[in-house]
């Protein structure tokens, strides 16, 4: 893999993050064997995320001129959240995640943020595996879902403190 380069997201890199979000979509919806995830649209979803992280915020991965991957941080008060952290699936499995990861967490250890998050979802093995070998090692926060309309697919067997959940 020749150098990569972390910069700061400009507003020509619109069209291919939206690419990225996309492609992060599609894997969602993959994993969750559902079309619907994402709306009709869903990389249109990037300019909603620009929109609440700012352009200041987000930063992409580029080699030889071409992005192929990028990583959000959402600041709060005393909490960040790293969203997104996408890599091109051509370019996964090359260390490029985790210097979007480091970047991202240098740049929250520049604010007083106390602590800093990330919310893959439930199914996504290989991103919680991930970022717990990346150092997110404590659970802050369990969201649990209601099923109102009981059109989800979901695999049961997932057991936290005894308590046996769908996911």
């Amino acid at each position: 893999m020749s150098r990569v380069e972390i910069r700061l997201y400009k507003e020509s890199d619109l069209d291919i993050c939206r690419e990225l979000w996309l492609e992060l979509t599609l894997v969602h919806r993959s994993i969750y064997n559902d079309p619907a995830i994402g709306g009709d649209d869903p990389g249109a979803g990037f300019d909603k995320h620009v929109a609440l992280a700012g352009p200041k915020r987000i930063w992409v991965a580029e080699a030889k001129g071409e992005v192929i991957g990028m990583v959000g941080l959402l600041v709060g008060d005393e909490e960040a959240e790293i969203e997104p952290l996408v890599v091109a699936e051509a370019y996964q499995g090359k260390g490029i995640g985790r210097a979007l990861l480091d970047h991202a967490v240098e740049e929250a250890n520049k604010t007083d943020i106390k602590y800093l998050s990330v919310k893959p979802v439930a199914r996504n093995t290989k991103a919680i595996s991930f970022f717990h070998h990346s150092g997110f090692g404590t659970v802050g926060h369990i969201q649990l879902f209601m099923d109102l309309k009981g059109k989800g697919t979901w695999i049961p067997e997932l057991e936290i403190f005894g308590n046996r959940f769908d996911y």
